[in-house]
């Protein structure tokens, strides 16, 4: 018995840490005592990542990743489980980063590191990542499209993994180059806005499953074209709201060495 019981009261001070930092959105296997067993989702977010877990590299040694809005770590220590050389975390709640931390050091997975930093400062890490991972976040920010040019601009070095929740047409629309005033002979709006696959954002003002911070909810056809316009080429889609991209040119980059730089930009003043 006696070799027992110090695991028996290692497993209880495990569980009552667990409890302190209660409650927990990532379900999170920690040799028997798990985060979050009666989430209302399930497995989560295990049984999400098996569905497109194949999509990503199963070796990830000499790659450095961060995980924004890493919440309880699931992601960062899944990275660091396939060989990931270094793993950051960041994330602006300082209860999900003690979970991080918990989860990791019990886990085996020492190495991570957990920051306490918001998306719209990643430039303070001061350097770029072979591989970015950007889930459950985009829905919750006040100014999403800034976030993914910051994200862009300051940390991502060749992959991103991405993931927003989205509300609306699975439908894409083709889009004109241009887009009339109106249509043709007439002072009406062009029919191309009405159209269920039109990039569409929906703006939630209130509450949204029960959540005040879920502040926006894009179709397909608006997360694919905010991924291009923030400079991401999207290569794989192997879950209904994941992506798999890299960071590319800002396709209408060009624009401002041709004929728009004649033009001044927009809030310049002039």
């Amino acid at each position: 018995m006696s070799d027992r019981e110090p695991a028996d009261a290692a497993r209880e001070r495990l569980r009552d840490e667990v409890a302190a930092l209660a409650p927990w959105f990532h379900n999170i296997d920690l040799g028997g005592v798990h985060t979050a067993p009666e989430h209302f989702l399930g497995d989560y977010p295990r049984f999400k990542f098996q569905r497109f877990a194949h999509a990503l590299p199963g070796d990830m040694r000499g790659m450095t990743v961060l995980d924004i809005g890493c919440n309880a770590g699931f992601y960062a220590m899944e990275m660091a489980r396939r060989g990931a050389d270094r793993v950051v975390g960041i994330d602006s709640d300082e209860r999900y980063l003690a979970q991080g931390r918990l989860a990791a050091r019990t886990l085996g997975f020492d190495g991570i590191e957990f920051r306490n930093l918001s998306v719209y400062d990643v430039g303070a890490l001061g350097e770029r990542f072979d591989f970015v991972i950007f889930m459950g976040v985009l829905y919750h920010l006040r100014h999403p499209l800034l976030a993914l040019d910051l994200v862009r601009e300051h940390v991502a070095g060749d992959w991103m993994l991405f993931q927003t929740m989205q509300r609306g047409a699975e439908t894409v629309a083709p889009v004109p180059e241009d887009h009339p005033f109106h249509t043709p002979g007439t002072f009406d709006e062009p029919p191309l806005f009405s159209e269920p696959g039109y990039p569409r954002m929906h703006f939630i003002e209130r509450h949204y499953a029960g959540d005040w911070t879920n502040w926006w909810a894009p179709n397909r056809a608006c997360t694919e074209a905010m991924l291009r316009a923030a400079g991401f080429a999207i290569t794989a889609r192997p879950e209904a709201e994941v992506y798999l991209c890299r960071a590319a040119p800002v396709p209408f980059g060009d624009l401002m060495h041709g004929p728009m730089a004649a033009y001044p930009a927009k809030g310049d003043g002039r």
